[in-house]
């Protein structure tokens, strides 16, 4: 079955492709801009698994598709839970994780370490609108914002997010490591175990 990826964020793509494939489900993976380049899609729920659900919904009538899509973002304790669904656009218009990541560090200036503690999270939906399926599924990674960044790899803000039980922050970890415990990794865990219920999506391996 052939199903699209509704985003547009390279790297995250990259990762969901990985995972999907892991998950050994019977499917053919495209992006949207493969499919639909000029198609918008609009989030702006208040809630990760809403924006979810949203996203995979404007890409499956735009496309023709059934369709994949995720919501995710960090929360941040000592700021109330921000910037949660804002995430992506924290620093307005264009995403910029350079921006938001300096906003970061000027938001949680002073706050002492044992109150850094926060979380990414994210929602993964699957939805087929001529079957009328829709599901979710959900992760959560746990760890601390550094008073700096570390580390080159992953996007948003990994360089910025570390995770005490590695002694690593989410960017100077490989892709693999990332795949065992992320929040995107846990979320898309869950969203295939639901969808390998469905017909036409058994794994290739049964």
């Amino acid at each position: 079955m052939k199903i699209v990826v509704a985003s547009r964020n390279k790297h995250k793509v990259r990762e969901i492709s990985v995972l999907l494939a892991e998950a050994g489900l019977a499917i053919e993976a495209v992006t949207i801009d493969e499919v639909a380049p000029q198609a918008e899609l609009f989030e702006d729920e208040p809630t990760f698994e809403a924006n979810a659900i949203a996203k995979a919904t404007q890409a499956a009538h735009a496309c023709g598709l059934p369709a994949i899509a995720d919501d995710s973002g960090i929360e941040v304790d000592a700021l109330s839970g921000a910037p949660g669904v804002r995430s992506a656009r924290w620093s307005g218009e264009p995403c910029d994780d350079e921006r938001n990541n300096e906003r970061m560090l000027r938001e949680m200036n002073g706050v002492v370490d044992a109150k850094r503690t926060a979380r990414y999270r994210c929602a993964a939906a699957f939805v087929d609108p001529t079957r009328g399926i829709s599901l979710v599924g959900q992760g959560a990674c746990e760890g601390e914002i550094l008073h700096a960044r570390r580390g080159t790899g992953g996007f948003g803000y990994d360089p910025l997010f570390f995770i005490p039980s590695l002694g690593k922050t989410m960017a100077e970890i490989s892709i693999a490591e990332k795949n065992l415990l992320s929040h995107r990794a846990a979320a898309f865990r869950s969203l295939a175990s639901a969808m390998e219920k469905i017909d036409g999506l058994a794994t290739k391996s049964a």
